[in-house]
């Protein structure tokens, strides 16, 4: 593909990253727009590191994947008293999406990364695409990718009746280095990742790396993510809204949960999780709180237009596969791209088997949900929970 085919990718986290080096990869002229001022900072957390979100740095940066990511070998129940309930033999690989966010930026470059270019909308003909951003510029490209998350407002243009729906229950989040839990706590939830259920409600642990990117035992991070029922109404503005008054959505960031919040989600750990994954939970210092949310599209490709990743498919996160999703999307891309000289024929093509992989793990992880935060049905390590993209075996 010549050089002077313009793609424009506005998103400039994970998804916009990883589709942007790919075609960059095929030849194209590509240049990720992000709206936020600066180069994303240190944010989120743990990430279930599957190979389709491993690909690009294994495949085409040969990184190897034990220096970028912690693993476990074990899922590990535990009862309320702290004994192992059941345990499976799997190996997972973990990450945090600083870690990978920062080796994609490094291998993309700045020079094609522009911040501080929120696009606001578009209009397309047969050749071209127009972006517009908030600073009144525009630019023309012959592909636009929409990798803009969640909040995605290309997916509110193109699909406005897509909406997202509320789960029922939010996850609250949090890291804590393992040198600051007790010995014994470290040593219980630094070689499995363990789960603890109790009615309408599990947690899961596990080891993520450190700041500085440490994979070390002893200098990581013991990741939380704990499902918790809130109603719609009053109960979850409440949870969302920060001192100043202020709603978040989808998530409260770090160190913006109310005291009163945090307060009675400690004295909640203490009360119904085993010792050890209560420890987890209290000794980090500045929990934060993402509400799970469904959103299913029935289009993905539009012209010379596109979704991709979180912009199109809202997932739960039960199969840690959000990451992976957005990663199959872009290889699936730039495979398609490869095939034929048309962008709107490759479109066309690319988009059933990212709608396919999409409403699978839709419905997956929507079964998970009800299992574990409704019917009290999830209570063992199954192939249905397994951190996985797709549905074809462990």
């Amino acid at each position: 593909m010549p050089s002077t085919t313009r793609v424009a990718i506005v998103g400039g986290s994970l998804a916009g990253l990883t589709v942007g080096l790919l075609l960059r990869d095929l030849g194209y002229a590509v240049t990720v727009y992000e709206r936020s001022a600066h180069k994303l900072e240190q944010r989120g957390a743990g990430l279930g590191f599957l190979p389709d979100a491993a690909r690009y740095l294994v495949e085409r940066c040969g990184v190897d994947i034990d220096d970028v990511s912690t693993s476990t070998d074990t899922i590990r129940y535990l009862n309320r008293d702290g004994t192992v309930a059941h345990e499976r033999q799997v190996r997972y690989h973990y990450t945090s999406w600083f870690t990978v966010y920062g080796r994609l930026l490094e291998e993309f470059g700045s020079d094609h990364y522009r911040v501080g270019m929120e696009a606001v909308g578009f209009d397309q003909t047969d050749d071209t695409v127009r972006i517009d951003f908030a600073d009144g510029t525009s630019t023309d490209a012959e592909l636009l990718v929409c990798a803009d998350g969640v909040n995605s407002v290309f997916r509110r243009q193109l699909l406005p009746e897509a909406e997202r729906r509320y789960s029922g229950y939010v996850a609250w989040r949090g890291m804590v280095p393992e040198e600051a839990l007790p010995r014994v706590t470290a040593a219980a939830l630094g070689d499995a990742i363990t789960y603890a259920f109790y009615a309408n409600s599990h947690i899961l642990v596990y080891p993520i790396p450190a700041p500085d990117g440490s994979v070390v035992p002893g200098h990581r991070l013991i990741n939380t993510v704990w499902y918790r029922n809130y109603d719609e109404g009053g109960d979850l503005a409440e949870l969302m809204t920060d001192d100043r008054g202020v709603r978040h959505d989808p998530t409260l960031p770090p160190g913006a949960a109310r005291a009163v919040h945090v307060e009675e989600m400690r004295a909640h750990a203490r009360a119904r999780l085993p010792k050890v994954v209560a420890d987890a939970v209290t000794y980090c210092d500045d929990p934060f709180v993402q509400a799970v949310y469904d959103l299913e599209v029935d289009r993905m490709a539009f012209g010379r237009v596109c979704l991709l990743g979180d912009a199109a498919f809202i997932m739960r996160p039960h199969a840690a596969a959000g990451t992976a999703k957005a990663g199959a999307d872009a290889w699936a891309l730039a495979d398609a791209l490869a095939a034929s000289p048309s962008i709107p024929e490759a479109l066309r093509a690319w988009e059933p088997g990212q709608l396919k992989i999409g409403r699978d793990l839709t419905a997956r992880t929507q079964r998970l949900g009800r299992a574990s935060q409704v019917e009290g049905t999830w209570n063992t390590p199954t192939d249905d929970s397994l951190f996985r993209l797709r549905d074809e075996g462990p």
